[in-house]
């Protein structure tokens, strides 16, 4: 019996120890919204629902109604589960090339497929720009819109952070990011399967917040096709 309790003694530490040394802090207690900033006038539509981060995108913030860590990071991993509860309607998709750039018709425009669609994704650094998307697009969650789109960024930055593969669940099912970010690059790993590389961001700020994005809206009694029907959980970060 001595032995069993040392046993498992010797056990218990051994996996304190292991948590210690990964050095994961966890960023959402699945209680409440501690370590959040909830925008100002939001009226509870950023909740927690059965354990989960759950956001209806109704909320009634006059101003920014994203949700917004309460402390900044520099160089982190940070782990999040997430999943689209629903789509909220069909929305014009371009067909997005590995450059990064929009297949064009005869004509010189996009080639837009109405798609059933829902938006949401998270803001590295504090800044809208760094935005990891989370969408029904065929090309797939993780890419860097606010770089991908910026005509001015050179060819490489552009064609880094577009995925190199679709690597998201069918909506409803739960999704999980490992991102990486250190100095001006970005590593993103989308269910087990890297879909951005050490992609370059180029002038992101050295420090910022991390958000978690209101897209679309309620309006006249429905939702705008690209809402943020989206719940998150065991969101986790390490500093580097």
């Amino acid at each position: 019996m001595k032995n069993s309790a040392l046993l498992i003694v010797t056990l218990l530490a051994a996996g304190s120890a292991f948590a210690a040394d990964r050095g994961f802090a966890s960023l959402f207690n699945g209680k409440d919204l501690a370590g959040w900033k909830i925008p100002t006038g939001d009226n509870g539509h950023w909740k927690v629902l059965n354990g989960v981060i759950d956001y209806d995108a109704r909320s009634e913030a006059p101003g920014d109604k994203n949700l917004w860590s309460e402390k900044e990071y520099k160089d982190f991993v940070l782990k999040i589960d997430w999943r689209i509860k629903e789509t909220t309607g069909l929305y014009p998709v371009p067909t997005v090339l590995p450059d990064g750039t929009h297949k064009k018709g005869p004509d010189g425009k996009d080639i837009i497929t109405p798609t059933a669609n829902a938006d949401s994704g998270i803001y590295l650094r504090g800044t809208s720009k760094a935005q990891l998307n989370i969408w029904c697009w065929p090309i797939g969650s993780g890419e860097v819109y606010g770089y991908r789109m910026d005509a001015k960024m050179p060819p490489a930055v552009r064609a880094g952070v577009t995925p190199k593969l679709n690597a998201d669940k069918p909506v409803g099912q739960w999704n999980t990011f490992e991102i990486t970010m250190k100095g001006d690059r970005l590593t993103v790993v989308l269910n087990g399967k890297t879909v951005i590389e050490n992609a370059q961001l180029p002038d992101v700020p050295a420090k910022g917040a991390l958000a978690l994005q209101h897209h679309g809206g309620f309006k006249d009694g429905k939702y705008n096709p690209a809402s943020s029907l989206v719940q998150f959980r065991n969101i986790s970060i390490k500093e580097l």
